[in-house]
């Protein structure tokens, strides 16, 4: 599939993807989000993709916010319509992915940018990244699933604060929060990022999977997430990956999972 504001790049079980509108800052806008939901959809059913690591080109920003030019004559229904349509075709899609996502954030990840930083399945970031919500100096809210998201990641109080005041917050202090997992030099940022994709794509893909619904689940008011996990731990028993998985163990070798 051809596109104009991405590029994929494959080595091995993992894919990059990369947002390329750098003289927007990579802004994300509806085209964006569509090719995003086109590119992450056309890996997830990849069965040789074990993992995938999404990044901005450039060193200057992830993803700088949205498109405001895109919204700014909106009335209430578009706005809410440009919410609901940006949850379901990227964010909520990301998040529910049954292969793994690494946020590298190489920059500034500002409204819709960390909003989909934080629909990832976990962020590393480099050490002049900076992070924040600014939706309110824009009369706005957070509204592709930001209001939810920072709250289950750094705690109520920190998110209120940046949401209200509006401020970034630096790579070590997102650290310090628990918004990403390492923060390291910029040249450093892909190679981790890949080490750690590495890492991930030599596990079962089905228990990945499974994985992920189960942690998942824990942050929905209308899920027991211990009882999600109790499904997806029995549901993995009848699985080959299951089968492979104890065998090698008990074999003493290393694992190569079919995966489905």
């Amino acid at each position: 599939m051809n596109y104009e504001n991405i590029y994929i790049e494959e080595e091995g079980s993992i894919a990059v993807i990369t947002i390329d509108r750098p003289k927007k800052l990579n802004a994300l806008n509806k085209r964006t989000i569509e090719e995003l939901h086109n590119a992450f959809g056309e890996l997830d059913e990849a069965n040789e993709i074990k993992a995938i690591i999404i990044t901005g080109s450039g060193e200057k920003a992830f993803v700088a916010g949205a498109d405001i030019s895109e919204f700014a004559d909106f009335d209430v229904s578009q706005g809410e319509q440009l919410a609901a349509q940006g949850q379901q075709l990227l964010f909520d899609f990301v998040e529910n992915l049954a292969t793994p996502v690494i946020a590298a954030v190489n920059g500034f990840a500002l409204g819709g940018g960390l909003e989909l930083a934080m629909a990832c399945h976990f962020r590393v970031a480099s050490d002049h990244a900076k992070m924040g919500l600014p939706e309110t100096t824009l009369g706005l809210i957070p509204g592709y699933g930001g209001t939810q998201r920072l709250p289950q990641l750094v705690g109520k109080g920190r998110a209120m604060e940046m949401i209200l005041t509006a401020n970034m917050i630096t790579a070590e202090k997102a650290l310090a929060y628990g918004l990403v997992n390492h923060v390291v030099p910029q040249e450093e940022l892909l190679p981790l990022c890949t080490k750690l994709a590495s890492s991930i794509s030599n596990n079962s893909p089905t228990a990945l999977k499974r994985a992920i619904n189960a942690v998942n689940a824990g942050y929905r008011y209308n899920i027991n997430g211990y009882a999600a996990e109790i499904d997806a731990f029995g549901a993995c028993f009848g699985t080959d990956d299951f089968k492979e998985g104890t065998t090698a163990f008990l074999e003493k070798r290393k694992a190569n999972f079919p995966g489905s």
